[in-house]
């Protein structure tokens, strides 16, 4: 058993943990408020016009845009979130444990050396440099302090990139923020534009929606015109939906949105995985809490019982000694 004096310094050490874990959980709540009134306020306008041009890009036959062509993969970018500091419990971890199953799973199709990463945070970035992953940038800053200008740049990077045929396809990967005590892992693609997640989102099943689907706009623009079962004569084939107006142009339209979607894309996952860093720190920060205040209860039951021993063996010495003499 150990002595009084070893029981005393546990608690003293003890009781210092728990002030330091207390105050990183206060430090903690009160950013999160700022990163959570933060993406409360982004993500509703980005997740509307994320729909809007998804919508807008399937039901239009006349939208060209590159960014929605798909190609056989053979080059990938992963743009992954993660945290700076450590101390947030499963954070940092989950998000390297997708990233490498995604490198893997790539790695398997296409090599290694095709699959780059863009690391948003200090530990992704120590730890493909460690698995020895082709980085491109380090981009630890961000992870602190969100800043769109810098998440405009890299938005434009990936998309000449995709544009150029450098890489065939980007995906994100970061924590989704739904609750204080509820962040989902997410792995979302960004390039090219997932138009069809959209309309199976939505559309699927709903017999009376006009939204066009991608086959049949396809089917439209290779064809263009019909001719009906009986020989008579030939009619062009009217658009699916034609709801939209489009002013001054249609390219006009699309080099103003998809750039816009891009950058917003990035920044509200940055926004979405520094606030699931605050709330996911404050959560280990508070279990840390709770966790030394059941040690310190047992550490005070310990001491009391070895000290109640320790006076009673002192007793007994010396009523054994009076009688003796």
């Amino acid at each position: 058993m150990p002595s009084l004096k070893e029981i005393k310094g546990r608690i003293a050490s003890v009781k210092s943990t728990r002030k330091i874990t207390s105050a990183m959980k206060m430090v903690a709540s009160s950013k999160l408020h700022h990163a959570q009134v933060a993406i409360q306020n982004m993500l509703p306008y980005e997740t509307m016009l994320e729909h809007i041009l998804k919508s807008f890009l399937a039901a239009e036959a006349e939208a060209q845009t590159i960014y929605d062509k798909q190609r056989p993969v053979k080059r990938v970018a992963l743009v992954v979130f993660t945290s700076n500091s450590s101390l947030c419990g499963g954070f940092n971890a989950n998000t390297i444990k997708m990233m490498t199953q995604a490198v893997d799973a790539y790695a398997k199709e296409i090599g290694r050396d095709n699959v780059e990463i863009y690391p948003i945070g200090r530990k992704v970035y120590e730890k493909a440099q460690k698995l020895g992953l082709k980085v491109q940038g380090e981009y630890s800053a961000l992870a602190d302090k969100p800043n769109v200008a810098q998440c405009i740049d890299i938005a434009m990077e990936l998309g000449q990139k995709f544009a150029e045929g450098e890489v065939d396809k980007v995906e994100l990967i970061y924590h989704h923020f739904k609750s204080a005590g509820s962040q989902v892992l997410t792995r979302k693609t960004f390039l090219p534009i997932d138009i069809e997640s959209e309309l199976k989102a939505d559309h699927e099943r709903d017999l009376t929606s006009i939204i066009a689907t991608k086959e049949s706009q396809e089917y439209l623009k290779n064809r263009g015109e019909r001719s009906d079962v009986r020989g008579q004569k030939e009619e062009e084939v009217k658009p699916l939906n034609d709801n939209f107006i489009v002013e001054p142009d249609m390219n006009t339209v699309l080099t103003q949105l998809l750039p816009k979607m891009a950058h917003l894309m990035l920044y509200t996952a940055l926004l979405d995985s520094n606030a699931s860093e605050h709330a996911a720190r404050m959560v280990a920060m508070q279990t840390a809490t709770d966790n030394a205040d059941e040690l310190l209860r047992e550490l005070n039951l310990q001491y009391n019982k070895s000290r109640q021993q320790a006076i009673t063996s002192e007793l007994l010495d010396i009523v054994g000694g009076s009688v003796n003499n």
